[in-house]
């Protein structure tokens, strides 16, 4: 099984593209994720993120640099060489569902101070049950 489940900030404002005869939407952005190392210091990876379809299109949409994300996805692995001729190596994620973590205000700006939901009061008689 090939499952992995990140938590971090985006590090650059996703780009959408399409590829394909079909036109199929593909949007990349890169994350940062932070990892506890001994000593409760912390160390950052950076991962990059595939979004296809509908996923993507929401991606470009609704985040942008800085934003928060939890992702799900596939990872994989990619070899290749550099300008200069030189074997490197990539990690990627092909997501597959993405939650989008920052709240967002009426403004369009985004607001993490906020962690209240107002709560209406329901008649009992206009309840189904």
């Amino acid at each position: 099984m090939n499952k992995v489940f990140l938590v971090g900030n985006l590090t650059r404002d996703p780009e959408l593209s399409t590829v394909g005869a079909a036109g199929t939407s593909v949007c990349k952005f890169g994350i940062a994720v932070n990892r506890r190392v001994s000593g409760g210091n912390q160390e950052t990876d950076f991962y990059n993120i595939t979004a296809w379809r509908g996923l993507g299109e929401n991606c470009a949409k609704f985040i942008k640099k800085g934003s928060k994300v939890a992702i799900v996805g596939d990872l994989q692995i990619r070899n290749y060489e550099d300008k200069e001729g030189n074997k490197r190596t990539a990690v990627d994620v092909n997501a597959t569902d993405i939650e989008f973590c920052d709240r967002k205000n009426n403004d369009s700006t985004y607001d993490q101070s906020s962690n209240t939901v107002e709560m209406k009061p329901i008649a009992d008689d206009s309840l189904p049950f």
